[in-house]
């Protein structure tokens, strides 16, 4: 088996060996076996977790490239005649969402759904590949909520939503 330690950037389908087709869970990863689309089982294993997007690819050992394509996934696609502010309501909720100029892509979750028809979004369940923003961060993910520091110690905040 294979093994991959660095990612590429900027890589074309046609440019690589092969392709591994996952989804937005399993393109978070630090240390995984995979299964390449043309059925070559081959290990990663990067010094740190990494977000990895579609366009990117890992390196094997052997010099060749194994392409990540974004796998398509049920989603809700979300439009609105100000898709601005819903965009602002979803980023407050440290929510992935993938941003068009007429659209937003999110996971699917009812409960942001209802929140955002409330908002007078239009929401529809579609099946797409689903690469979102990445963080502000550089870390290519929202981590959620949690905002503790490395003392042990919780604090508290607001958001401007209760």
């Amino acid at each position: 088996m294979h093994l991959a330690q660095q990612i590429e950037h900027h890589i074309h389908r046609g440019d690589a060996a092969d392709t591994v087709t996952l989804d937005y869970e399993a393109r978070f990863l630090r240390r995984k076996r995979l299964v390449s689309d043309g059925g070559e089982a081959f290990l990663v294993e990067l010094p740190e977790t990494c977000s990895i997007n579609q366009g990117e690819g890992f390196r094997l050992d052997d010099g060749r490239v194994i392409a990540v394509c974004a796998a398509v996934e049920p989603l809700y696609e979300v439009r609105a005649e100000h898709l601005v502010r819903i965009a602002w309501h979803v980023g407050n909720r440290h929510t992935p969402c993938q941003i068009a100029a007429d659209r937003l892509l999110i996971r699917q979750d009812k409960v942001l759904k209802g929140m955002l028809e409330g908002l007078g979004a239009m929401v529809t369940e579609v099946t797409a590949p689903f690469t979102p923003e990445g963080g502000a961060y550089g870390h290519g993910r929202t981590h959620g909520h949690d905002h503790g520091d490395s003392h042990g110690e919780s604090h508290s905040h607001t958001h401007g939503h209760e």
